[in-house]
């Protein structure tokens, strides 16, 4: 799958081999980066038929200092980031292989910036894994698109993002499906190096692929619903 360039900044595109068009997502990174494992979730994304672009939100700049601007932009709800990532929508949208609908899935991150993507213009499901759900979640997602959420009940964070999540959208009547998986820890979707076991385990960073595959079959069967009817 080949590396492509939305304005100035790099993104992976993953490209069904199936006969398209077909609808697109914009696929959103941890804090590490655009990394081999969010060109695999793409990959996964292309494999079940949709058009997937993965931007470098940190485009090689200071990681630590980046971060911080990052997590600063998404509880503000915008910034840089969400302009290059509206641009990737508009980006996607606009290919004649691109069905017309796009939708947006993150992690950790990604999955704050997924969530803050829903209220805006142009998305038809969001799907959040492990992200940050702001403290005014029922002002914040006011015209939200549909959302489907997967969490770690043993993720460092607490089950209060998800509870919150499920509160706020069910007070604004946007349809939803946010799921705790209760022995799941943080990142529960992604594999680690062997290496990094002992540092993993600490941190409940784990790779679940009990839990990990339950959420993808739950993410595909909502995308199903809206982006591809």
């Amino acid at each position: 799958m080949p590396d492509v360039t939305v304005g100035t900044n790099a993104a992976y595109l993953a490209v069904p081999v199936t006969p398209g068009p077909w609808p697109g997502v914009v696929v959103i990174h941890e804090a590490f980066g655009l990394n081999a494992d969010i060109r695999r979730h793409a990959d996964r994304l292309a494999g079940l038929g949709y058009l997937a672009l993965a931007p470098d939100l940190l485009a090689g700049k200071s990681w630590l200092r980046c971060i911080r601007s990052m997590f600063r932009q998404i509880a503000a709800g915008s910034g840089p980031a969400f302009e290059l990532l509206d641009a990737c929508r508009g980006w996607l949208a606009a290919r004649p292989d691109c069905a017309g609908k796009t939708g947006v899935i993150g992690f950790c991150m990604g999955g704050g910036f997924a969530l803050m993507c829903a209220p805006r213009d142009g998305y038809a499901a969001a799907a959040v894994n492990y992200g940050v759900v702001p403290a005014d979640a029922e002002n914040a997602l006011a015209g939200s698109c549909p959302v489907v959420g997967s969490y770690g009940g043993r993720d460092t964070m607490g089950v209060s993002h998800p509870e919150r999540l499920k509160a706020a959208l069910t007070a604004l009547g946007v349809p939803h499906d946010v799921k705790v998986y209760p022995e799941a820890g943080h990142g529960f979707m992604s594999p680690r190096p062997a290496a990094l076991a002992p540092l993993t385990k600490l941190a409940r960073l784990q790779y679940d692929k009990a839990s990990a595959e339950d959420a993808w079959q739950r993410i595909f069967a909502f995308f199903g619903t809206y982006l591809k009817d």
